[in-house]
């Protein structure tokens, strides 16, 4: 199983980390022990100061495909969930500024959150336009609406699978919209897909 993650995928957010719009989708990826389940709390690593949560819109494959045409995604999933990029900012700003890969701000234990289930694609009022919801000690601070993707879910079937097989079971996490910012012990996150929380769980 695999976990392949989208970077700059809404333009709030990359404007807000002063990133350029990606004229292809940003694709890095993050092993399987990345994955934080059952609302298990999240522990801070203690190598890291300044650990931001990234809400995210996921897609888990449903068949096998490698070069798939777009026309033809949406026959590549059913169901979308919900989940959360942990990123470790401070280490991926010094990796960024010496040209050096992401994964170890990225890719850590634990560092993807996932929801406790997946809703239908044929339970969603509108899949083109699908919302969800961030809160952090009981505030929305993350507000989020598939429609504002750069690269809607079909392109990012398409593009993925242009280089990569995908597989029963992978997971797609498909970019943060706007609103990112630092957790600290004690923090509480719930996580909202069309109103339906997804998770609840604690910063440690």
């Amino acid at each position: 199983m695999k976990i392949i993650c989208i970077g700059r995928n809404y333009v709030a957010h990359a404007k807000e980390l002063g990133n350029e719009i990606p004229q292809e989708p940003v694709i890095f990826m993050k092993p399987d022990s990345a994955l934080l389940r059952n609302n298990d709390p999240f522990y801070i690593p203690d190598w890291s100061n300044d650990v931001h949560y990234e809400l995210e819109l996921v897609v888990r494959i449903s068949r096998l495909g490698k070069s798939i045409e777009r026309k033809f995604a949406n026959r590549y999933y059913s169901e979308v969930g919900l989940g959360i990029d942990f990123t470790a900012r401070d280490l991926q700003n010094q990796l960024k500024d010496k040209g050096l890969p992401w994964e170890k701000s990225k890719a850590f234990d634990r560092s993807a959150v996932i929801g406790n289930e997946f809703i239908p694609v044929t339970e969603l009022s509108d899949p083109a336009s699908i919302k969800f919801q961030l809160k952090l000690n009981g505030k929305i601070v993350q507000d989020g609406d598939s429609a504002l993707m750069i690269f809607p879910i079909d392109e990012l079937i398409f593009q993925i699978s242009k280089y990569f097989t995908l597989k029963i079971g992978d997971l797609i996490y498909t970019g943060t919209p706007a609103g990112v910012g630092p957790v600290k012990i004690g923090d509480q996150l719930e996580g909202f897909l069309e109103g339906r929380k997804m998770f609840d769980f604690q910063v440690k």
